[in-house]
């Protein structure tokens, strides 16, 4: 493996109990960690960060990088996301948001879900579903299945730009897992 003697240095910072490189370098660290490993490997830390007590709950932070995210992304981790919880709890959050916030142009989206008719949401359908749905969307998934948190990290390991969006606690509890991954 290559890329663990390319990033020896930067992954030492890292290693053992108490690791906490300044906050300053982190992301560099990261960016130099993500251009090099594998994306099975980055997917393996960023899902760290996910579980992390040390970050937010793992439905905040998807929603995050949605926010984030161009329509295609958008549509991507949606889509993830949903082959999980299943459409039914997009149209269910959606309707309700809708009654609260007066509608919108979310309605016609919401009955095609409702139909089944609609497996993949595109690119601009994704455009116009709030964070906030999300964010529902991603925490039930988690309680339906759990390993969608691997299915998201995978997704986000292709988009590591993105990931950096989460902060530095998320990115040192990746790179330290990346770290741990070396030790084995």
């Amino acid at each position: 493996m290559d890329w663990m003697k390319e990033l020896s240095g930067v992954l030492q910072q890292y290693n053992g109990a108490g690791a906490a490189p300044a906050k300053a370098t982190v992301n560099d660290d990261f960016d130099q960690v993500a251009q090099t490993t594998p994306p099975a490997v980055l997917a393996d830390g960023l899902a760290a960060a996910f579980r992390s007590d040390e970050t937010p709950e793992f439905g905040h932070m998807a929603a995050q990088l949605f926010n984030n995210s161009d329509g295609q992304q958008r549509a991507g981790i949606l889509n993830t996301l949903l082959r999980t919880a299943g459409p039914l709890i997009l149209s269910q959050i959606l309707s309700r948001q809708t009654q609260s916030e007066g509608g919108g142009g979310l309605s016609n989206l919401i009955d095609l879900l409702k139909g089944g008719n609609e497996t993949e949401v595109t690119p601009e359908q994704a455009e116009q579903i709030p964070a906030g749905a999300v964010e529902e969307i991603a925490a039930q998934a988690e309680k339906k299945d759990p390993s969608v948190i691997d299915q998201v990290s995978q997704f986000y390991a292709e988009h590591p730009t993105l990931v950096k969006t989460l902060g530095a606690a998320a990115l040192t509890i990746a790179v330290s897992q990346i770290a741990k991954r070396q030790q084995r």
